[in-house]
C-alpha cells in the first residue's frame, strides 16, 4: 500500500507521532481500568476537497482537514465512546477514561499488545487529492463544453469534483492493530435544457474508491451526453399515471430502492432493538424466491467497498436473503454479541467523533434467469424507473416513498413517452413478494450514493439487475 504523498496522518506508521502497538495499548488500559469486555480506539485523518464548475469559471474550490482519535468502551450491551481533536497524551488519555465510565465492575480488563494485520488491497492508493487542481479542472470544462455540444437547448452545465482521502489506524483490547488509506472521489455534471418556456435537468456522474483512472473508461464527455439526453428528453414528458401498476426497475442504480426500503431493516442493531420488520423473521420466507440479496465490502474499487471495517474487523460478502429466505443480518460487535454470531465487518462511523453502528456497504439484488429485453417485453402498460431521486421508509415496517427522476411508460412491451412526477409508493418486503422475473444483468452502481442513519453519513454501493414488479402503487395525476 502506498498512501498519498501530500496527505497523511501524523499517526501513520513513520510519521511524525505514530500511533504503534505501545500507544495503543496503554490507552485501552486506560480505557479498561474500571472494567468492560472490550474496548478499541480509532484513529482518523480525513483530507477532503472540491472542485465545482458553471458558466466558463470555477465557482468554488474547497480543501479541509480533519484529524482525531475515538474511543469506546463495551459493558454488555451498553458503550461508552469519547473522542479527541487534540492528540497530545493528556487529550488522548482523558478521553480514555471518560470511554471508561460506561463500565462500573472496577475491575481492569485484560489488554494484549496490539499485534499488525495484513490487509486486502480493495482499492489503489493514489489519491485524486495529490493531482493538480488544473488537470482536475480541465475535466470539468470538457463536461461543460460536451453537454453544450450535445443539444443546442442545454443552457446552462455545472460540473463538480468531490474528493477525499481517509487514513485509519484501528486498535482493539483483545491484540488487534490495523492501518488503512481509503481514496475516495465522485465526479458528476447537471445539464439544464429549455425549449417553450419549459425546463429540464438532467444529470449523471460516477466514481468510487479509486483513482482518476476511471475516466479511461467513463470519460467527463461520456457524463456530460448522458446528462444532455436526460434533459432534452424530459421536455417531452408527460404526466405519469396513477394507481397500481407492474414496474420495470432498470438495473444498477435501482439497487437504491432495495438499500432502503429493505436493506436498513437487515440491519441488527434495528432487529435488536425489535424495532425492524424483519425482527425474529430468520429462517422464514420475506420475499419472492427469486431473490437473493447480499451485502459485498469485498468488490473492487465499489464505492462502499472497504479493507477493514471501522471497529478492525474483517469486511465479508454476507447473504442476508438467499431465494427469497431471510438468512441472516449485518453485524457489528455490539449487535454479533447479542446474537452470538461472528461480526460481520459491517461496524462503520462516519468519523472519529461518531459511534460504529451495523451499516451496508455494497448491496446488491442478484442476477436472475431472465433476458432483460424479455422483462419489458412482458408488460401491456406500465413503468419503467431508470433514474431515482429521493426517497422516505419507515424502518419499522418497511413503507416507502420514492421519486423518479427519469422513467418512461411501457405499453404493449416498448418504451414510449417519457414520464414526469413520477412516485412509487409501496412497502420493502411486499415488493420483495412481487418481483415476477429478474434480469441476468446485474450490474453495481457508478459511485455515486451516501446513505444516512443516525445523523451519519457514509459512502455506499448499490446494484440490481432489471427487475419485474408485479404491482406497484405509482403516484402520478393521471388514471391508470
Amino acid at each position: 500500500m502506498t498512501p498519498s504523498t501530500l496527505y497523511r496522518a501524523p499517526f501513520a506508521p513513520g510519521g511524525p507521532a505514530p500511533a504503534d502497538a505501545e500507544l495503543c495499548r496503554r490507552l485501552l488500559s486506560l480505557a479498561l481500568a474500571s472494567g468492560g469486555h472490550h474496548a478499541d480506539v480509532f484513529f482518523e485523518y480525513r483530507a477532503s476537497g472540491g472542485l465545482a464548475y458553471e458558466e466558463g469559471i470555477t465557482r468554488s474550490a474547497s480543501r479541509g482537514v480533519r484529524v482525531g482519535l475515538g474511543v469506546r468502551v463495551l459493558e454488555g450491551d451498553a458503550a461508552g465512546v469519547a473522542h479527541t481533536e487534540d492528540l497530545s497524551w493528556e487529550s488522548m488519555a482523558r478521553a480514555a477514561r471518560t470511554a471508561a465510565r460506561i463500565a462500573a465492575s472496577g475491575r481492569s480488563g485484560a489488554v494484549a499488545l496490539p499485534a499488525a494485520r495484513a490487509l486486502p488491497e480493495r482499492y489503489d492508493v493514489a489519491p485524486s487529492l495529490d493531482r493538480d487542481g488544473l488537470e482536475k479542472r480541465a475535466l470539468l470544462e470538457r463536461a461543460s463544453r460536451a453537454a453544450r455540444a450535445r443539444d443546442p437547448r442545454v443552457t446552462k452545465v455545472e460540473a463538480s469534483f468531490a474528493e477525499e482521502v481517509r487514513e485509519i489506524v484501528v486498535a482493539t483490547s483483545d491484540g488487534l492493530w490495523v492501518h488503512d488509506v481509503q481514496p475516495l472521489f465522485r465526479f458528476g455534471v447537471s445539464a439544464l435544457a429549455e425549449q417553450g418556456g419549459r425546463r429540464e435537468r438532467g444529470s449523471s456522474g460516477g466514481g468510487g474508491r479509486t483513482t482518476l483512472a476511471y475516466f479511461d473508461d467513463r470519460s467527463p464527455e461520456w457524463h456530460a451526453e448522458r446528462a444532455a439526453d436526460q434533459a432534452t428528453v424530459l421536455l417531452d414528458s408527460r404526466s405519469a399515471p396513477a394507481g397500481e401498476l407492474p414496474v420495470v426497475l432498470a438495473p444498477g442504480d435501482s439497487g437504491i430502492l432495495l438499500h432502503e426500503a429493505v436493506g436498513h431493516g437487515l440491519e441488527a442493531d434495528f432487529n435488536r432493538k425489535g424495532t425492524s420488520n424483519y425482527a425474529g423473521r430468520v429462517g422464514q420466507p420475506v420475499a419472492s424466491p427469486l431473490c437473493t440479496v447480499v451485502d459485498d465490502p469485498t468488490l473492487v474499487h465499489g464505492r462502499g467497498s472497504i479493507n477493514v471495517d471501522d471497529e478492525g474487523s474483517d469486511p465479508e460478502r454476507s447473504v442476508l436473503i438467499e431465494a427469497g429466505t431471510l438468512v441472516g443480518y449485518l453485524h457489528d460487535r455490539l449487535s454479533s454479541r447479542h446474537y452470538g454470531t461472528g461480526a460481520s465487518g459491517n461496524g462503520r462511523r462516519e468519523s472519529f467523533s461518531a459511534a460504529p453502528l451495523p451499516r451496508m456497504t455494497n448491496t446488491l439484488l442478484l442476477a436472475g434467469p431472465h433476458d432483460p429485453e424479455e422483462i419489458v417485453r412482458s408488460v401491456k402498460r406500465g413503468i419503467f424507473a431508470r433514474k431515482f431521486g429521493g426517497g422516505q421508509v419507515d424502518i419499522a415496517n418497511g413503507d416507502f416513498v420514492f421519486s423518479l427522476t427519469e422513467s418512461y411508460l411501457i405499453e404493449d412491451g416498448k418504451l414510449t413517452a417519457p414520464l414526469k412526477g413520477v412516485n412509487l409508493i409501496g412497502n420493502g418486503p411486499e415488493t420483495l413478494s412481487r418481483v415476477e422475473m429478474l434480469g441476468t444483468d446485474v450490474e453495481l452502481s457508478d459511485g455515486v450514493w451516501t446513505c444516512g442513519k443516525d445523523g451519519q453519513s457514509v459512502p455506499v454501493g448499490v446494484g440490481c439487475p432489471t427487475i419485474k414488479i408485479g404491482r406497484i402503487t405509482v403516484g402520478g395525476t393521471e388514471i391508470a
